[in-house]
């Protein structure tokens, strides 16, 4: 059993995630070696003098991203390391069908520009400190770097990022492999250029997935291949293809959160045929219930292409976001952003770097992540008041709830009443290849919680057919 040399700092607060941190790290230095079992949770505690719920807290999160494994009767162990091994031959498999999409829009269809149900609640945003943080650039930094610069983004945010993603998400990266782009829509798009520079692409993506990222896909040159997607999140076993698009923090539309034995069996799929797993860290920023998983690239770097943006955060609007990805991807991406369009504006860029660099963006996100936890529980509680019979789905995260609908109810009919009632929806029919039950998107961002209640009775009413008293 190992001998853990822990140091946390009380006055920090946030024990559980330092021990979780420590642990990360001795892991990915090789102090830890795979296999290694660790302390009974009883016993670690009594030697930080720290409660057991905060140990097992911190090895739950770790089960959770896959570094530990714990079994009855074993204990907790570092997990087993995952190494590359050569792709099988196989036979050329047939060119796959393409993933079909409605042949004509539903009444309701979103636009591919405006308010969604995911989108943030744009009146919060926070006007003055982003003025300040543009204040302090226009007057700080000089007149020469705001000339053509790296298309891979400004040192100073890809320094700041780099530090970010490694504190908040768990993420092993460096500045050098982050990639400044406008999205990550754009991000995934160069990725996928680069990608399938060689040959053709066969992608991977949930299903059901988000019906407006598909055509970007294909323009990308993307050949796609829709894998189902359960309670546990991609069903791995069902994986084809050269790559995989996911989104394991928040699976979008179902919220679901891809569980560990997926992320541990995603992994070894990916070493087993030298593939690349995209991961789109989609809603990360706002989990209710507990710490965020960590994200897959923290896993496996070589492996991985992480990317991520503000557009929850703060403003999809501001058009920033980054790409983590190995050296040599990130070099042919930080390339093909300069042959696009040499890079994203840097008087944004040098914002947020200060806008991270000097706490504003975690004070932001913690204000709002209480602020959309409200709103969802508000959202929460007048459909089980109001409509019982209908089931919501997903974890507490993100800005919108999976809500599988009563028996009866159309996905098209529910979305455009709930649309003339105030509540952003969208059919989740469109999003999906396999059959399922009928079920909406409903988001709760620009919901304040004094109104769910109305919204949802007056739903109730409209579907029902029946006058308010």
């Amino acid at each position: 059993m190992a001998d853990l040399h822990i140091q946390i700092n009380r006055d920090k607060g946030g024990i559980a995630g330092q021990i979780a941190s420590e642990l990360r790290d001795s892991i990915r230095g090789g102090r830890l070696a795979p296999g290694t079992r660790l302390p009974a949770t009883r016993d670690l505690a009594t030697d930080l003098q720290v409660s057991r719920g905060v140990v097992v807290e911190a090895y739950e999160q770790l089960v959770a991203e896959g570094f530990l494994v714990s079994r009855v009767g074993v204990g907790t162990q570092v997990a087993p390391k995952t190494t590359p091994r050569a792709a099988p031959r196989q036979k050329p498999s047939p060119r796959p069908k393409p993933v079909r999409r409605a042949s004509s829009a539903p009444v309701c269809a979103p636009p591919y520009y405006g308010h969604r149900p995911t989108s943030p609640d744009l009146s919060h945003f926070p006007r003055e400190r982003w003025l300040a943080a543009v204040r302090h650039v226009l007057t700080t930094v000089p007149s020469e770097a705001f000339d053509y610069g790296d298309p891979g983004g400004v040192p100073e945010l890809r320094e700041e990022l780099a530090g970010y993603l490694r504190r908040v998400r768990a993420a092993d990266v460096r500045p050098e492999n982050l990639v400044i782009v406008g999205g990550v829509a754009q991000g995934l798009s160069l990725v996928l250029h680069v990608l399938s520079r060689q040959r053709p692409l066969r992608l991977a993506v949930e299903d059901p997935t988000s019906q407006r990222q598909v055509p970007l896909l294909r323009r990308a040159g993307a050949h796609l291949v829709p894998v189902p997607v359960d309670e546990e999140g991609l069903d791995v076993r069902k994986l084809s293809g050269d790559a995989v698009l996911v989104t394991p923090a928040h699976q979008y539309p179902t919220g679901v959160v891809l569980s560990p034995p997926r992320r541990a069996a995603l992994m070894e799929w990916a070493y087993a045929g030298n593939r690349v797993i995209l991961e789109d860290d989609y809603d990360a920023e706002f989990r209710f219930d507990r710490d965020p998983v960590g994200c897959l690239q923290g896993l496996a770097p070589g492996r991985v292409v992480l990317s991520g943006s503000v557009s929850k955060a703060l403003a999809p609007g501001l058009r920033l976001g980054w790409v983590a990805a190995p050296p040599d991807l990130a070099e042919a991406v930080r390339r093909a952003r300069g042959e696009l369009d040499l890079g994203s504006p840097v008087i944004e860029q040098y914002a947020l770097a200060h806008f991270l660099r000097t706490g504003g963006y975690d004070k932001h996100l913690r204000r709002m992540r209480r602020e959309y936890r409200r709103r969802r529980d508000a959202l929460v509680r007048a459909l089980a008041q109001e409509l019982p019979e209908a089931r919501v789905r997903g974890i507490e995260a993100g800005l919108h709830v999976y809500l599988e609908l009563p028996d009866g109810w159309d996905e098209l009919v529910t979305a455009h009443v709930a649309q003339e009632v105030g509540l952003s929806t969208e059919p989740v029919a469109p999003m999906r290849e396999s059959a399922g039950a009928a079920a909406v998107v409903v988001g709760f961002s620009r919901l304040p919680a004094h109104k769910a209640l109305d919204a949802i009775r007056g739903l109730k009413v409209r579907m029902s057919g029946q006058n308010v008293d």
